[in-house]
Order: C-alpha cells, then sequence, then structure tokens
C-alpha cells in the first residue's frame, strides 16, 4: 500500500504543496509544472470521475481511509500531522485532504465549443473566487462551455475548483488566444457574441433573450472595468441586465447566474 508518513515539512517530497498561500507563484508554478491542486475528498473525487490523475495526496492520519478509498494504490499518500501540513501549505488545512493532480492538456477552442448552444467566455477576471463561482453558475444552469482569456485566473487553482464545488472538472473548458484571432474562432463556430456591460446602445436581457438567436457566447467582463474595448468591439450585441435601488451592475458571478438563467431558459 503507497502510504509514506512524512514529520518533517522541508521533506523534498511535499514539494508539489509547499506555500499555497502565494498566488503569484502558484499562477506561474502550476500550469507550467504540469500540475494543479484538488482541495477535500469531495473535489477530489470529482476530478478522478472526470479522468483526471493524481500524482500524490498529502493526508492527516484520520483522512488516510478516505483517500485511500479514492485513489487506491493509483498514487503515493503521504501522511503529515496537522502542523506539518500547516507548514508546508501556508495555512491550516480544514479539509484535511489535498491532491496534486496531473493537469490535463488544454483542448483547442474549436473542439470545445463544436456543437455549443450557450457559452460563457470570462475575460480577465483575476478574482479566483468568482472564477470558480461562474464555473458552478455555467454548470447548474446549463451553459455547454467555458471560455477564458490569456490573463483570466486559473480555473484550476485550488480556491476556484472548491469555489466551484469540482464543477471546473465537469464543464468543458479552454483558453482563448487574443481577440483578434478569438473573434474568427467564435464566428466560425456559429455563435453570435452578446456582451454583457453597460451601454447606451445595449438591448436589456429579455429582450435579448427573446430574439431566438440559436447558439450564444456570452462574454462577461473583469470585476473592475467590466470588459474591454476588444471585446466589446468583437461583440455583435451589447445586453445589459436592468437594475432597480441606484445600483448599476452586480458582481460578475451573480451577473453570470441571472443571464444564464434568462439565456438557457430561452435556448431551452
Amino acid at each position: 500500500m503507497p502510504v509514506t508518513p512524512l514529520d518533517f515539512a522541508d521533506d523534498p517530497r511535499l514539494a508539489d504543496y509547499r506555500d499555497l498561500t502565494d498566488v503569484s507563484l502558484r499562477r506561474v508554478s502550476e500550469p507550467a509544472g504540469g500540475l494543479y491542486i484538488a482541495e477535500s475528498s469531495k473535489v477530489l473525487d470529482r476530478a478522478l470521475r472526470a479522468g483526471h490523475r493524481p500524482r500524490s495526496v498529502l493526508v492527516q492520519e484520520k483522512f488516510l481511509a478516505d483517500a485511500l478509498a479514492l485513489v487506491g494504490e493509483e498514487a503515493e499518500i503521504y501522511v503529515v500531522p496537522a502542523e506539518v501540513a500547516a507548514q508546508v501549505t501556508g495555512y491550516t488545512v480544514h479539509r484535511g485532504l489535498l491532491a496534486s493532480m496531473h493537469r490535463p492538456p488544454l483542448r483547442p477552442v474549436e473542439e470545445v465549443v463544436a456543437g455549443a448552444r450557450l457559452v460563457v467566455v470570462l475575460e480577465d477576471i483575476v478574482d479566483h473566487t468568482n472564477v470558480g463561482a461562474a464555473f458552478r453558475s455555467a454548470a447548474a444552469l446549463g451553459a455547454d462551455a467555458v471560455l477564458v482569456t490569456p490573463r483570466c485566473a486559473d480555473p484550476l487553482y485550488r480556491r476556484s475548483v472548491r469555489v466551484s464545488m469540482g464543477t471546473v472538472f465537469q464543464v468543458p473548458w479552454t483558453r482563448l488566444p487574443e481577440w483578434t484571432a478569438a473573434k474568427p474562432l467564435l464566428e466560425g463556430a456559429g455563435l453570435h457574441l452578446a456582451a454583457l456591460a453597460l451601454a447606451d446602445d445595449a438591448v436589456t436581457l429579455d429582450a435579448f433573450a427573446a430574439a431566438g438567436h440559436e447558439r450564444v457566447a456570452l462574454l462577461m467582463g473583469s470585476e473592475g472595468d467590466g470588459l474591454s474595448r476588444g471585446a466589446l468591439a468583437a461583440a455583435d450585441t451589447v445586453v445589459t441586465i436592468p437594475m432597480a435601488g441606484g445600483v448599476d451592475s452586480l458582481n460578475v458571478a451573480a451577473a453570470s447566474a441571472v443571464a444564464l438563467w434568462e439565456l438557457g431558459r430561452a435556448l431551452r
């Protein structure tokens, strides 16, 4: 049985789990190193069901049975005391289990959107919580795929995965190139590009849903500035969610849920 007790935080076998709170470092090292971190038994289970392969598992003794039931002899399991887990990762590991996973290669955009009727495009969203929440909305409300731009936060960063409740493994996704190349790809797939933004010429969400477009890519912008000029120029229609109470817009994750519900209902 591949179970190894480890008692020291500087053990080189724990390198995949080191300094998980350093977002800027992990944003570079995880994609480049071909790994991502799955946090909790539930998330690991969803990753395995999606066909992802574990490199190793870091677990506390009381969660060992869960780890063995999930990975068996498929990966090395490192059993550490809680204080060692905290020293290695940089935070208190409440969920008891972390798994270092082989990162699957990104699929071509054309393959991901082939046949899709409702696609979410996340442009330059830097908050991992918002990315995870948008994926959860996409999974729950019937989106067929999610596309993220080159500067968007990593959907497989552990916080995104956790907030999404593992739905980042469920919804097909990949990264887009810059808009000059992305627009022809999306148009070639037969998608109508709808930019969710504030603009004088924007149509309301309900009016756009009633227009009967058969295939839609919903463009969602960053938390501060919204969609870029490139995204707005690429869009076929600018769409807005009518607001009340003096509020001009919703958080991007909340807006994605509202828009996906309305568009999904129209497509159904």
